[in-house]
């Protein structure tokens, strides 16, 4: 029996779920990108984060951090190269509560005044 995935922390839902190029056909060559896969991106890519301190942040190990972000660049380079649909969705993640005093990336603080989903993990599985 294969051990249960752990969730990963994710600070928000991306603004933007879906990317595709110009002229393509809808549904139609399609890549899903996990949020878990995106945060990882965003914190490595965008916000400088080692995977140490990804995976810290998300609390998982390193080398899950290592596997999700090879996986998400995968799939983002097959999309840049093919011209295909990005979707963002799915995952096993849980949304920051925002009831941490510094979750790492600065984001959490804006998101107090709003209302949070529960802090269960909410593994959602891309459709196939």
């Amino acid at each position: 029996m294969p051990r249960p995935k752990k969730c990963r922390k994710v600070c928000s839902l991306p603004k933007m779920q879906s990317f595709s190029p110009l002229g393509a056909q809808k549904d139609e060559h399609i890549i899903t990108l996990t949020v878990d896969e995106y945060e990882t991106i965003r914190l490595i890519d965008r916000e400088g984060f080692s995977q140490e301190a990804c995976g810290a942040y998300m609390q998982i190990a390193r080398t899950t951090v290592q596997q999700i972000y090879n996986t998400a660049r995968k799939k983002l380079a097959d999309m840049l190269v093919e011209g295909k649909t990005l979707r963002i969705e799915g995952g096993d993640y849980r949304l920051c509560d925002g009831k941490e005093d510094r979750c790492g990336c600065g984001g959490c603080p804006r998101h107090r005044n709003t209302e949070y989903q529960s802090s269960q993990c909410l593994q959602k599985e891309p459709p196939v």
